[in-house]
């Protein structure tokens, strides 16, 4: 399993990429939190206009095998939510860092400590 470097990584096993031009990151879950999920069948995902608070619950995703919060890795305004996952909640399983993205964020604060790539690889190994 292999983190894609260019991302940041929380403890909670959320990504984030680097903040784009218009100040928006998209969020995601990571390949070892879609594994240990197992076949994700319900995304509940936060909406346009909703404001998340990183290191806060912002969703859930429920899986064969349990529910799970979904925390925000960012403090800021929600600009869209994929809907591709909500109407196929298993992209999370089988395109984690791709088609399985979870929503986009409008960063307002200064980002918490966010892990390397090397880093949260150490930290899930652990």
């Amino acid at each position: 399993m292999s983190n894609p470097q260019q991302l940041r990584y929380t403890k909670e096993h959320e990504w984030v990429t680097a903040v784009d031009g218009d100040g928006v990151a998209t969020v995601g879950i990571t390949e070892f939190a879609a594994n240990a999920l197992g076949d994700v069948v319900y995304a509940q995902l936060p909406e346009a206009g909703d404001t998340v608070t990183a290191g806060e619950t912002c969703g859930e995703l429920e899986s064969t095998k349990s529910v799970s919060d979904l925390y925000a890795p960012v403090t800021g305004e929600v600009v869209e939510a994929n809907q591709d996952v909500v109407d196929d909640p298993s992209l999370v399983n089988t395109a984690p860092f791709e088609g399985g993205w979870l929503f986009k964020v409008k960063i307002t604060g200064e980002p918490d400590e966010l892990l390397s790539a090397d880093e949260y690889t150490a930290f899930s190994a652990g």
